[in-house]
């Protein structure tokens, strides 16, 4: 199985060129090999996904709480008590809430802002994080880091993970030494628009310069070869190999031991050779990735503020941003909407490749594939409730 090319997945800008530039000369010399810089080329940066206009509004008026806030410093740390209250929220008591007056006095004492998992609040770097995902086909978190002048937020530190940093405002001196896989060290000021990539393992710290400087840091979480053959594996509980118990005493009889494994290994061997389908494996993975990354569903409780009547002369649109990949597998037509599956007869497939390659669409043209019209209708109208599709916003 083949997963559709980004801009057919309804990528606008393609984020990993935003990033790095050169994709296919980025992903052959430096993805998971050594640490790279791309600098911008857009003014604006990456304005779009953080400014410090934003970080003031969420920090002073609207109220977050722990973990999503944070504060740091490289030269000790700094408990949650220090910028943080209690109140009460109906009945209950609300611990963890953030302290304006606190951060603040924290933050002129040389302190960073972590503003934590931003891909789960922040409307556009969901998108951002979502669409980058759907590229690397590897699964994307995103903190935003907030440093006064001349302060260091982290002390050096290497990630799990490997990382995109993102310059949005402000400046930042990095310096990053040698990656595990080998490339030279980096020492450099990150300006606004620019990019540094690093892998996995790669030590690194970095100071703001003489204004404040607010970077995003992007968090791939690289699936291995590794974790593919565990899964394999683990897939087959049912194997003759895998069956049964040690023996008691087995300790004392290392050879015996050792006889069995042995005899075992060799029909685990045949079990992989034989009874797995790589393209099942892969189709089966793909389809997991695909129907589990953030839900976008901006507009969808605006769709439901009035009863939708919909016939053959209703114009919708394909909501922006939305995913749809199809796939056929025992007899069912599977729909993949990036954050969930649905399940529909085969007999749909047509109508589905019409609107999967439709921006807008009148309903009754899905008659070629579709004839009955009480059909058309009832499957447009679980489109737009499931947030694929949109009748407010058609033109």
């Amino acid at each position: 199985m083949s997963v559709e090319a980004p801009d057919r997945l309804g990528l606008a800008r393609a984020p990993l060129e935003r990033c790095v530039g050169d994709v296919e000369r980025f992903l052959l010399e430096a993805w998971g090999r050594t640490a790279s810089l791309h600098r911008g080329a857009d003014a604006a940066g990456f304005a779009d996904l953080l400014g410090l206009e934003d970080v003031d509004r969420f920090v002073t008026t609207t109220g977050p709480r722990v973990p999503y806030v944070r504060m740091v410093r490289a030269d000790q740390p700094i408990p949650e008590a220090a910028y943080t209250r209690s109140g009460r929220t109906g009945s209950r008591e609300v611990h963890g809430m953030l302290d304006p007056a606190r951060v603040l006095r924290l933050f002129d004492e040389g302190a960073t802002i972590v503003l934590q998992g931003m891909h789960r609040w922040s409307e556009p770097v969901t998108r951002f994080c979502r669409d980058l995902e759907l590229e690397l086909g590897h699964p994307c978190q995103v903190n935003a880091y907030v440093t006064p002048p001349s302060a260091q937020g982290l002390a050096s530190h290497a990630d799990p993970h490997d990382v995109f940093v993102l310059q949005a405002f402000g400046s930042k001196r990095w310096y990053v030494d040698p990656a595990p896989g080998g490339g030279a060290p980096i020492e450099t000021d990150l300006d606004v628009g620019d990019t540094l990539y690093m892998p996995r393992g790669t030590p690194h710290h970095a100071s703001a310069q003489t204004e404040i400087s607010g970077h995003l840091t992007v968090g791939v979480h690289v699936t291995s070869w590794r974790d593919v053959l565990r899964d394999v594996v683990a897939g087959l509980d049912d194997d003759p190999s895998l069956a049964g118990d040690v023996p008691a005493g087995w300790v004392h009889d290392a050879d015996g031991f050792a006889a069995e494994l042995s005899a075992r290994l060799q029909l685990l061997a045949v079990s992989l050779r034989d009874g797995i389908d790589p393209i099942e494996v892969a189709d089966r993975r793909a389809e997991r990735f695909l129907s589990s990354r953030a839900q976008l569903a901006r507009g969808a409780l605006l769709d439901r503020a009035a009863p939708l009547e919909i016939d053959d002369d209703t114009v919708l649109r394909r909501r922006p941003g939305t995913v749809c990949v199809l796939r056929v597998r025992d007899g069912v037509l599977r729909v993949l909407l990036g954050d969930r599956r649905l399940e529909m007869p085969v007999w749909v497939e047509p109508a589905m490749r019409a609107v999967v390659q439709a921006e807008t669409l009148r309903v009754g043209d899905l008659a070629p594939e579709l004839a009955s019209a009480s059909s058309r209708a009832v499957l447009a109208r679980r489109l737009v409730r499931e947030g694929l599709l949109s009748a407010r916003d058609a033109r």
